[in-house]
């Protein structure tokens, strides 16, 4: 994105505290992606009012990949998307029969919804609601039998918060998905490290060196070792 609208597979960290919302131009761009069969069309409203919502991040796209890969099988789980942004990842699984609940901050809500209508036909089980982590979590229930998120790591005093909103949301026997850019200026390692577990069993699923991307599954301590709620 520093030299191009479409420069949206790289990310150069000299770019990223613009993507903070510290930039004015305002732009709305449609991207379409391909994942488990479903062609996803993806509006990003880059601009100051979004900052990191704006855009498909890449672990976003790698979070996509590996369900696809993975064969993640959503039918019937109920879902919750943390920090959404646009919406991709909650709207994969809700098109693969999740029921599905996507969360960002107040500000979001509408490009997600957006997102949202254009991609899951009616009827689909896709629901947005705004989540600030730490504050209202108790407004959800704490039975999801998947949590996600894409790139929610990066801000070291939320870490805390993040950390408690997954330990209210997650059921006893659920998973949660984290796919995160390791940024050594954000600490996010730190999170992954110190923080999740705590009070999480931790596995690095996948890591992908291209994009410098992790994607962690976690449960709660303390849960039976039974299978993971997917079928590969």
């Amino acid at each position: 994105m520093a030299n191009s609208r479409r420069d949206s597979e790289t990310e150069p960290e000299s770019v990223f505290p613009r993507e903070l919302g510290l930039f004015t131009d305002s732009y709305s761009e449609n991207s379409r992606f391909c994942f488990c069969g479903h062609e996803l069309s993806i509006t990003q409203n880059f601009g100051s009012r979004l900052g990191v919502a704006a855009r498909v991040w890449d672990a976003a796209l790698s979070l996509c990949k590996y369900f696809e890969r993975q064969n993640v099988d959503f039918r019937g789980k109920k879902v919750i998307e943390l920090g959404a942004g646009t919406g991709i990842v909650g709207i994969l699984a809700a098109l693969q029969g999740g029921d599905v609940t996507i969360t960002d901050l107040p500000l979001a809500l509408e490009q997600i919804q957006g997102n949202v209508h254009a991609n899951v036909p009616s009827g689909g089980r896709a629901q947005v609601c705004a989540l600030s982590w730490g504050i209202d979590q108790h407004v959800f229930s704490g039975d999801y039998d998947l949590v996600l998120g894409a790139d929610i790591v990066y801000l070291e005093p939320t870490f805390p918060l993040l950390l408690g909103t997954l330990r209210h949301l997650c059921g006893p026997h659920g998973t949660v998905y984290l796919a995160a850019k390791m940024r050594e200026e954000h600490r996010t390692q730190s999170f992954f490290q110190h923080f999740l577990p705590q009070y999480f069993q931790l596995e690095l699923a996948q890591r992908d060196e291209d994009v410098n991307v992790n994607i962690y599954r976690a449960r709660h301590r303390g849960a039976r070792p039974t299978h993971y709620p997917f079928c590969c």
